[in-house]
């Protein structure tokens, strides 16, 4: 749920209509999300997450810095479903998100300080076979707030 360097960290599960931010978390060198009103505290997706970014979402580029104008470092989306990727291999960051135009980034590489809202939590099968909600699905307003972030 949260990556393995976090697990020494404080966190909680993700609720639909999170307002979560990009954090560093002290002691470790992985970035995640917390919650605009929990700074300290890593929020943790579960795989099929949805989320919108108040902005275009971008990531750390080593020229970002030196050429703002050029954009390097932007990702091209605001809106993104969570994902494990490269769960092989140990000792490594497995969090990341898919956005909308096909880009796959690691959690640990956005920017810090970027604003996102849970749209939408996944659905996972209980012992029956049957589906289930993890959590309560998201809200009218916050369906009507995705489709304002998304330009509708």
């Amino acid at each position: 749920m949260c990556d393995y360097s976090l697990h020494a960290i404080h966190s909680r599960r993700a609720k639909a209509g999170d307002l979560l931010i990009t954090s560093e978390f002290p002691n470790t060198t992985t970035r995640g999300f917390s919650a605009a009103a929990e700074p300290g505290m890593a929020v943790c997706l579960l795989p099929g997450t949805e989320l919108a970014f108040s902005e275009e979402a971008v990531c750390n580029h080593s020229f970002a810095t030196l050429f703002p104008r050029m954009h390097f470092g932007s990702i091209g989306a605001r809106l993104a479903r969570f994902r494990k990727i490269n769960q092989r291999t140990t000792d490594t960051h497995h969090d990341a998100l898919e956005f909308a135009n096909g880009k796959i980034v690691l959690l640990t590489r956005l920017r810090p300080g970027q604003r996102a809202t849970v749209l939408q939590l996944p659905t996972s099968d209980n012992a029956d076979g049957k589906r289930l909600e993890s959590e309560r699905r998201q809200p009218a307003s916050v369906a009507r707030n995705a489709e304002r972030l998304a330009g509708h």
